[in-house]
């Protein structure tokens, strides 16, 4: 596959081998580190129902499982250790690359992927993407001393200019929930919002040196990019 980077030999999670379960490291750095760790389930019908899932999801303790229903066809199921979700960017970037698909099925619809060189890329509109509160800071120094969670209610992504011109954002991200995920890595479908709030193309550095590259379209969709890390191979 173009663009794909294995790193397979890197056992840092603790899912056994022989499990099913890979582990992909989604929006990387341009140096191969970092990213969002992700657990794959590669054939759903190991957890049938949702039950299941939430608490293999729960045991995994990843920001996001996703669980693929139909590995052809791409049809995902995906969980953070708390809750379903309908839309998430790093599983479906993730899950495109490791599929090999260029058309995912989930609930809120069908999810065009492509791969241009070592950056996977999704399609995705915003209105899929779970609400977040975009709070924007002076600097990124700002954003850079903030603890891990900061105060207060509801999803943070906090955000600071690093370079306005060249579209140049630092982030991190507070979901600000009990399930035990006090900062999300790299978070795709914030990103995409800020996105297209700001109606413009984004290079955004997040948590300790995860990228994530978006770009809006005129018909109001917007394109999540990254690189992805095979970290641990599950087959």
């Amino acid at each position: 596959m173009p663009g794909r980077c294995l790193n397979a030999h890197v056992n840092d999670y603790d899912v056994p081998g022989g499990s099913g379960i890979d582990v992909l490291r989604v929006f990387c750095g341009p140096d191969g580190r970092h990213g969002n760790a992700l657990g794959v389930v590669r054939d759903g019908r190991d957890h049938p129902d949702e039950a299941s899932r939430q608490e293999l999801a729960r045991k995994l303790g990843f920001s996001e499982t996703v669980f693929v229903d139909d590995p052809e066809r791409g049809h995902l199921d995906i969980y953070t250790p708390g809750l379903r979700l309908p839309f998430a960017g790093h599983p479906v970037v993730g899950a495109a690359w490791l599929l090999d698909l260029e058309v995912l099925e989930l609930g809120v619809g069908a999810v065009f992927a492509r791969q241009d060189g070592e950056f996977s890329w999704i399609t995705a509109r915003p209105e899929w993407a779970p609400p977040r509160t975009l709070q924007q800071y002076a600097s990124v120094a700002e954003v850079d001393a903030l603890p891990a969670p900061p105060p207060g209610e509801g999803w943070l992504y906090a955000w600071a200019w690093e370079d306005e011109a060249a579209g140049r954002a630092r982030a991190r991200a507070f979901p600000r929930r009990d399930d035990g995920i006090a900062e999300d890595e790299a978070t795709g479908a914030a990103a995409l919002l800020l996105s297209d709030r700001l109606g413009r193309a984004l290079n955004i550095r997040q948590g300790r040196g995860s990228q994530i590259l978006t770009a809006p379209a005129p018909d109001g969709t917007v394109e999540i990019g990254g690189r992805v890390v095979l970290a641990q191979a599950g087959l």
